[in-house]
């Protein structure tokens, strides 16, 4: 591990770390630097050892994040002190961003003191003050408006396309003033120019460049980029980015770079909803196919953006940095940090969501990468998938969602877990969400425990997060994605070193909680920074809200404001069940107060009835409603059902989300939950081409190809089927057609372990078609799809199903990246673990591939 990154632990521990009041302070200390020696590494200067730099991007100085806080009223300044204190609760060391160089420039590259480099280098002096490091590509080279329209700055790069920038001679010449002004910029909070702050790691010339033209063109560009940064003076590690503009890589190795940048977006970006599935197979390498020209092992190598993007797993960070490490990357930083101040609507980047208090499961994750990015060494392999959901002290599940981080000092722990810490009694540190052998806690947001002695430890709690929509849906400021609330909940500790008896004293701001503790359990603890002390324990230290520890200090406490919303019950129905079985329903259901009841109610509820039965949906913990509907109630059929949640006296029913009671005489809402009762033997349909067929994905690799949609019926009494017609001048491609079906399958369990048989209604079937399902391992499991008989069926044996390569789709970012995950490991089917339908056909250059297809279900 990383010396400076030990110390930096240590200190972190100990109380040690210089929370500085003043940046300006310390510009006389001799503090390490970053260089690049001959074989591509990043050293620290005084030790000489390799580096290794984990952290995030995170835009608030720029674009429509500053924009936001001023349509919302919000000191700037304010807002990035409550994010960096997170950021550094959340273990990082390392920050880039790319500068909106619009708004920092004029028309002809000239540097702009305004208020975005105002802010710029306040928040480059505050995350110094935390330990942070930070990176900073100079140029965007496009618009300052996503997600709303750009806005005119009178900066050069507006000139041109993002091509040209780097081909015509006036943006050139821009370009070469502007970097060197942008590395001579003195930093008013930290009394140093750019080129000299020992903090700032180093400088990238442009984000995503496009080089249309010659290996020459773009080498001759890149080397006058470089001369005009030491013309300038800086003396620091200069990259480049080599992930795209494949045509020309050797140019960049040509060249005097440093070192060289990379994305990574293994799920693609921007679905527009939540995806599902198993993302380990995703995420299991990184091969770089220009890894043999001349000069590639000389370049250090760096992940400037990545994101696993359109999910809420917690499990993917760590897996994505473990694969980083193994190819070799030296800084890695996620894109992007959500401000606190408008995360609850997730507008900034509506495919990415990272925040503490948002998004606490991921967080936790991003906790145990940064951990991970310092404990595996560069090039250290771990197998292949699934060999590899265990590496160093980590262990990663798509199955529970959860990471864990666990190496006997450090116990962390993104969702509920059973693992026992390697040994409680010497923890120093817990960081979860949920509940583990250590604490039991109802509540949704992150928590972390610190030692700061021996019997006495720092509790911060973060009020709920609760998800009210789609996070990956269009999004908008007038709609919550995520709610915050203030519950009480209790949290049972067991730390041999804390006991069951204490005391605990609020810390942050406004907090005044004082509790005697007797049985290890907390009684309703509110969100807060706490002071916990072992009963008879004598303080070496006096520990208080303004001591400070580690890059912190102890009374600081930050969470959002909360909601405002009305109740919310958000629940999705059972697809289909089984007739005369229970049926399990469970519901989120979200205010600003625990209701005194909720209570469902099936379409047989009138207001003529003498006498309307219910169920009363019982608490599970937390948010969580759950009712047992009785068999006697379950017929073949549609059950229909409402939600009505009771506080004093007043009612809200859902899903109509009217604040009545559908007992009301003038209760008119007509909106029900349903759930598809079928005979126990019923075939489980898995798709119908009807207007849901949009659900049903198509996919071409490799690539920009053509996929034409329509739907067809020969007459009006028939249902409608669905014609997809693909084409491609590709070699070698490949035709896919997804849907996932977990929600269709999972409310009758027995009749999917019974069923034998994938049958598919096809009208026209194209040669080579095969058909099949991805499953819960995330394996692929595919079969020649046989003639269509008679009655129009194509009919699949389970039994015929191999496994196969599991094509990576959506498509990845960087496009070099591999399609496909090749399974070393054979895992048997079960079908039991179904979560995706699949059918594929491999084409042919220039001719068409056309499927026509009805109903897919399972028998």
């Amino acid at each position: 591990m990383d010396r400076h990154i030990l110390l930096l632990l240590a200190c972190l521990t100990m109380g040690l770390f210089p929370l500085a009041g003043s940046a300006q302070n310390r510009t006389t200390e001799k503090i390490p630097t970053i260089y690049v020696d001959r074989n591509g590494v990043m050293r620290w200067s005084d030790t000489k050892e390799e580096a290794s730099f984990f952290g995030v991007n995170y835009t608030l100085p720029f674009a429509h994040a500053y924009r936001v806080m001023g349509y919302r009223g919000i000191d700037r300044k304010e807002a990035i002190d409550r994010d960096v204190y997170h950021m550094a609760r959340l273990g990082i060391n390392a920050y880039r961003i790319h500068l909106w160089d619009v708004e920092i420039t004029d028309a002809q590259g000239h540097l702009l003191e305004n208020d975005h480099l105002d802010l710029l280098d306040y928040l480059i002096c505050k995350l110094q003050e935390r330990g942070i490091r930070t990176f900073i590509t100079a140029q965007t080279d496009f618009g300052n408006g996503y997600p709303e329209r750009n806005e005119p700055t009178g900066g050069f790069s507006y000139q041109y396309d993002k091509c040209s920038v780097h081909s015509e001679v006036g943006a050139i010449a821009a370009q070469e003033t502007y970097l060197g002004e942008l590395v001579r910029h003195v930093n008013p909070y930290t009394g140093q120019a750019y080129k000299d702050d020992p903090y700032i790691v180093g400088f990238e010339v442009n984000n995503e460049p496009c080089h249309a033209g010659t290996v020459a063109e773009t080498r001759n560009y890149i080397n006058r980029m470089l001369r005009a940064l030491r013309r300038a003076g800086n003396r620091k590690p200069v990259f480049y980015n080599v992930s795209h503009n494949g045509h020309v890589v050797q140019a960049y190795y040509d060249t005097a770079i440093d070192g060289t940048t990379y994305q990574w977006y293994p799920l693609g970006l921007v679905s527009g909803q939540t995806r599902r599935g198993n993302f380990l197979p995703f995420v299991d390498s990184y091969d770089i196919p220009f890894s043999d020209v001349k000069g590639f092992d000389r370049k250090a190598r760096m992940v400037y953006e990545f994101d696993p993007a359109d999910n809420l797993c917690t499990y993917l960070y760590p897996a994505t940095v473990r694969t980083f490490r193994t190819a070799g990357f030296q800084w890695m930083t996620q894109f992007a940090y959500d401000p606190i101040d408008m995360a609850a609507y997730n507008t900034e980047y509506q495919t990415h969501y990272l925040n503490a208090a948002y998004t606490p499961g991921k967080a936790v994750g991003l906790m145990i990468a940064a951990r991970v990015a310092q404990a595996v060494g560069r090039g250290e392999t771990f197998g292949s998938y699934p060999a590899d959901t265990l590496f160093s002290h980590c262990r990663v599940s798509a199955a529970q969602d959860l990471s864990e981080w666990n190496d006997g000092e450090a116990f962390y722990y993104s969702n509920n877990t059973r693992t026992q810490p390697k040994d409680a009694a010497r923890l120093q540190a817990v960081a979860g969400r949920g509940s583990s052998p250590v604490v039991s806690y109802e509540g949704t947001g992150m928590y972390w425990l610190d030692r700061l002695e021996e019997g006495v430890w720092r509790l911060e709690v973060m009020p709920d997060a609760v998800v009210m929509n789609d996070p990956f849906a269009k999004p908008s400021l007038d709609k919550e994605v995520v709610s915050i609330f203030s519950g009480a909940w209790d949290m049972t500790l067991r730390l041999p070193d804390l006991g069951k008896h204490f005391s605990l004293t609020g810390l942050n701001e406004g907090n005044h909680a004082r509790q005697t503790v007797n049985d290890g359990t907390i009684a309703a603890i509110r969100p807060g920074a706490y002071l916990l002390q072992r009963k008879g324990v004598s303080p070496q230290n006096r520990w208080e809200a303004d001591t400070r520890w580690g890059n912190i200090r102890l009374g600081e406490y930050v969470q959002p404001e909360l909601s405002r919303t009305d109740w919310k019950v958000i629940h999705t129905p059972t697809v289909s069940t089984d007739a005369d079985k229970p049926l399990h329903i469970e519901a989120t259901v979200a205010g600003m107060e625990k209701p005194d009841s909720v209570l469902l109610y099936t379409d047989r509820i009138s207001f003529w009835n003498e006498h309307n039965p219910y169920i009363k949906m019982n608490h599970a913990g937390g948010y969580t409603y759950t009712a047992i509907v009785p068999d006697t109630e379950v017929k073949e059929g549609c059950f229909r059902y409402i939600v009505v949640v009771c506080k004093d006296g007043n009612c809200h029913t859902f899903p109509a989300g009217v604040a009545r009671s559908p007992l009301d005489w003038d209760y008119t809402a007509a909106a029900w939950w349903e759930t598809q009762v079928a005979r126990p033997d019923a075939p489980l349909l898995l798709w119908e081409a009807d207007s849901r067929h949009a659900d049903l994905e198509t996919y071409i690799l490799p690539e920009w190809s053509r996929a034409d949609h329509r739907r067809t019926r020969v007459t009006p009494t028939e249902k409608p089927m669905l014609n997809v017609t693909f084409q491609s001048d590709k070699e070698q491609p490949v035709f896919f057609l997804r849907r996932y079906i977990k929600d269709e399958v999972s409310g009758r369990p027995a009749r999917l372990s019974a069923c034998r048989t994938l049958c598919v209604q096809l009208r026209k079937k194209p040669e080579g078609l095969k058909a099949g399902f991805i499953t819960a391992t995330g394996y692929t499991y595919l079969a020649d799809c046989p003639a269509v008989e008679a009655d129009g069926i194509a009919r699949v044996p389970l039994t015929a199903l191999r496994q196969t390569d599991t094509a990576l789709l959506p498509y990845a970012y960087p496009s070099f990246l591999d399609n496909y995950f090749h399974p070393q490991t054979d895992l048997p089917f079960r079908v039991g673990e179904v979560e995706t339908l699949e059918f594929r056909v491999e084409g042919k250059p220039g001719k068409e591939a056309e499927i026509e297809i009805g109903s897919v279900w399972l028998e």
